[in-house]
């Protein structure tokens, strides 16, 4: 369990270390800046579903990398949890995994278009002078065209090592989430 808890230091680190940076960052923004009054709209309905539905997508993709890790399986698990032993094969848990990993492109996909339609619906550019939104666009973004890497057939290999190593991290996801979060409670 010691050695386990010392192979995701970091990871808890980092999300720590980005927490209390937004907590600093929200504070400031709620103090000094002028956050603009929340419009209701037909559209802006629309965009407040589409949020959820993005967060619900966003969950699903990181329950399969969650799965990954308590099935010990991958490289991030073994980079995680190398003490760890695997438990007994599964085979419906298996079966689940093996669907995941086969949708998972498309979830992604459906995630970030539901995402940007969000953003769009909400009138992003009332909001961009906050720091939380333009970091969450450029991470879903980022999130996309490295993803968008990986399945590319003419994409090289040079290109597909740098892509799963940017588009297949924690840190990412760990700042969508956090700063998401803050940036909805501020507008809220």
């Amino acid at each position: 369990m010691l050695q386990t808890f010392k192979n995701i230091r970091g990871i808890l680190i980092y999300t720590v270390v980005v927490l209390l940076i937004s907590v600093v960052y929200y504070i400031y923004a709620y103090t000094a800046q002028t956050i603009p009054e929340e419009r209701e709209t037909f559209l802006t309905d629309i965009g407040e579903g589409l949020g959820e539905i993005g967060m619900g997508l966003l969950i699903f993709i990181y329950c399969r990398t969650l799965l990954k890790l308590i099935q010990g399986k991958g490289k991030l698990a073994q980079r995680l949890l190398p003490d760890y032993i695997q438990p007994i094969e599964s085979s419906g848990l298996n079966r689940l995994l093996i669907w995941l990993n086969r949708t998972h492109i498309y979830f992604g996909i459906a995630a970030i278009a539901v995402i940007l339609l969000h953003i769009v619906m909400l009138d992003y550019s009332r909001y961009s002078h906050i720091l939380f939104f333009p970091a969450v666009l450029g991470l879903v973004i980022w999130q996309g065209v490295f993803g968008l890497f990986l399945t590319l057939r003419f994409s090289t290999t040079q290109l597909r090592k740098f892509s799963y190593l940017v588009h297949a991290q924690f840190i990412t996801g760990i700042a969508i989430g956090i700063f998401s979060w803050f940036g909805h409670i501020l507008i809220d």
